[in-house]
């Protein structure tokens, strides 16, 4: 069974940066298409960027040339590199699998944006 832990969450002010990891156990996840994905209270999880096995990158209009989302096969982590922080952003966020999240869901890691 693949277990997913996030980290690097944290409280930031607007316009400011953070960078997340999801690092995953017991699997390669060289083959796997990943993606980061968020949540608010009372609304659905939402993608916001995704990662191909190939390395192709995907985002959300939302997060477009703010969000990068990056891939380190042999450490079993994807990473997101967060700029520009708005206090829209503010969510926990989750890695999974993607089109469709196939593992468990981890804790996620809180990322909140106020001044």
């Amino acid at each position: 069974q693949v277990q997913l832990v996030e980290s690097g969450g944290g409280l930031v002010q607007p316009g400011g940066s953070l960078r997340l990891s999801c690092a995953a156990s017991g699997r390669t996840l060289s083959f796997n298409h990943m993606g980061w994905y968020r949540q608010v209270p009372g609304k659905e999880r939402e993608l916001v960027a995704a990662i191909l096995s190939n390395g192709i990158t995907y985002y959300a209009d939302s997060v477009k040339d703010r969000f990068t989302i990056s891939r380190n096969n042999a450490k079993k982590t994807i990473y997101l590199q967060m700029n520009s922080l708005k206090p829209e952003d503010t969510a926990v966020y989750y890695c999974n699998t993607r089109p469709q999240p196939m593992w468990a869901w981890g804790q996620g890691t809180q990322v909140t944006v106020s001044s």
